[in-house]
């Protein structure tokens, strides 16, 4: 069975995660995923994040949440660019998020980045998620 959206998986399982108080979720992993993850540590959203190798089955990617106290540091993640409906935002157009206190991950010509990152380096692309 394939997956439509790969990314609104990895975010509703984390979301869920979240929810739920667990110290970890597991999902399949890819190269997105993985970046996603290295974004969200880099900003302190999640604790940490593996990539373990299946002996016969595919890659699994672990991210170890984050919590601050008993509340997920993760308050909201939301998908906002998704395959039906794609959403570009210039170098103009990339929204504050809570004021700075959450980021956006956008997928430019240079990579996956955040927010402020693309606006340092002057660049627009996809809106892929808001974070905060």
């Amino acid at each position: 069975m394939t997956m439509s959206d790969p990314i609104a998986d990895m975010l509703t399982r984390i979301r869920n995660a979240c929810g739920s108080k667990h110290r970890r979720v597991d999902m399949p992993s890819s190269k997105v995923k993985v970046e996603i993850a290295r974004i969200l540590k880099e900003h302190n959203f999640i604790q940490d994040f593996r990539v373990l190798e299946g002996e016969t089955g595919p890659r699994v990617l672990r991210v170890i949440l984050k919590y601050a106290g008993d509340q997920p540091v993760i308050r909201e993640l939301k998908r906002v660019s998704t395959p039906g409906l794609r959403r570009y935002v210039g170098v103009t157009e990339i929204p504050r998020v809570r004021n700075g206190l959450g980021m956006a991950i956008l997928s430019t010509s240079s990579g996956l980045m955040s927010d402020a990152q693309a606006r340092r380096s002057h660049t627009g692309g996809e809106l892929l998620a808001l974070v905060w």
